[in-house]
Order: structure tokens, then C-alpha cells, then sequence
């Protein structure tokens, strides 16, 4: 579960709440909760270079088995709790993405208050 590992470390060093890690055939669905001083788009960079860099040195052939050697796409879908948007809500997006069968749940945490 080293994904799972890294997203564990990454809210011990940041202000980042992995609320539920999911995965299905070859997508990662994250929730989570943050400060607001964190833009969504710093939250996903954040994630996506350490995961990628930490992934790739813990378990080194894994780049081998990736097409082009990337273990993050370019795109990325942001939804934010809020006016559009409450936290169950998201929460059943991220539980409903790819198939039944394949969608496998990594870590689930309830909803803390910082």
C-alpha cells in the first residue's frame, strides 16, 4: 500500500486531510480536506510530485510499467465543498467513479475540524 503510505506522510507534513484514498483500473480518486491558505490547484501538486517521486523510489519498477514513464496524467477534476457542493455529496463521486467491481477503497477517514 505504499500510495496509501505516502498520502499518510504527506498529512503529517502538510495541512492535507486524505478523507478517502480509491482506486479502480487505472484511476486514483482522492478526497480530501485542507486549510484554506492551500488553493486546490497547490493541493494537487502537492500530491502529485510527492506520490510520483516517492512511488517511483520505493517501488522503482513501476516506472518501467508506465507508459512513458509518467505516473500522473496532466488533468486532474476538482470539486470543493461549498456553495456547488457538500461534502457527502463529493464524497459519493469519489466512491461512484469507475466500475462497481473495480473500485477498491485504500483509506477512509471521517471529516475532521482543524
Amino acid at each position: 500500500m505504499t500510495l496509501r503510505d505516502v498520502c499518510i506522510e504527506i498529512s503529517d507534513r502538510y495541512e492535507i486531510m486524505f478523507l478517502e484514498i480509491g482506486t479502480d483500473k487505472d484511476h486514483v480518486h482522492f478526497l480530501v480536506q485542507s486549510v484554506p491558505t492551500y488553493s486546490p490547484s497547490k493541493i494537487v501538486r502537492i500530491i502529485k510530485s510527492i506520490t510520483a517521486r516517492e512511488v517511483f523510489h520505493r517501488v522503482p519498477r513501476v516506472k518501467k510499467q508506465l507508459w512513458g514513464g509518467e505516473f500522473w496524467s496532466d488533468g486532474y477534476y476538482i470539486s470543493t465543498v461549498g456553495r456547488h457542493g457538500s461534502e457527502a455529496e463529493i464524497r459519493r463521486y469519489v466512491a461512484n467513479q469507475g466500475r462497481e467491481k473495480e473500485y477498491r477503497k485504500l483509506h477512509s477517514q471521517q471529516l475532521t475540524l482543524w
